[in-house]
């Protein structure tokens, strides 16, 4: 605690410090559609998406930023939406799993991809690999395969051993760019 005269020094030689605001309006768009909320300074993007607009796909495994499972796409740009916060999306156009194929529309080539090459088993880190790898589709050229192994190496599975993975991120770019 401090001592009362240094207290009543501090005071006279500066403002009192006031806590900046714990809420802020963020206007975005998630999955082509408008989002306008207020939100938590503190409140995580993956929070955010999961119980306030209910898209559970986004999942959440280590929350540090390392198993890749909360991967979602901010302008286009895979990011980790554990370690993003809410409000640093004022504008962005964010893109979770939901968004891929939504409601009953086909699936895309990359959810394709990994269903035909059994890129998942239990599907805990199949949201997150599906966005790494949409992002490298997306891209203007085709990635090497030292670019697709660096994207990859950012999502973590317990289940598969990656080869089935891989597979499906190779069919999904050949569906993409052409063998």
């Amino acid at each position: 605690m401090t001592p009362p005269q240094h207290q009543a020094a501090r005071s006279a030689a500066a403002p009192p410090l006031t806590e900046p605001t714990a809420w802020h309006e963020v206007q975005l768009s998630v999955n082509g559609e408008a989002v306008h909320a207020q939100v938590e300074s503190r409140l995580l993007l993956s929070d955010f998406l999961r119980t306030r607009l209910r898209l559970t796909g986004t999942h959440v495994g280590c929350e540090h930023g390392v198993c890749g499972a909360c991967t979602v796409l901010l302008d286009g740009q895979p990011v980790r939406s554990c370690l993003t916060l809410a409000v640093q999306c004022e504008g962005v156009e964010v893109r979770t799993v939901e968004g891929l194929a939504p409601d009953d529309a086909p699936l895309t080539p990359v959810q394709q991809a990994f269903t035909d090459c059994h890129g998942m088993q239990c599907g805990f880190c199949t949201p997150g690999f599906l966005m790494t790898t949409t992002a490298l589709t997306e891209s203007a050229e085709r990635p090497g395969e030292e670019d697709v192994a660096d994207h990859l190496s950012g999502n973590l599975c317990r289940c598969t051993g990656y080869r089935n993975i891989r597979r499906a991120v190779r069919q999904a770019l050949d569906d993409r760019f052409g063998e």
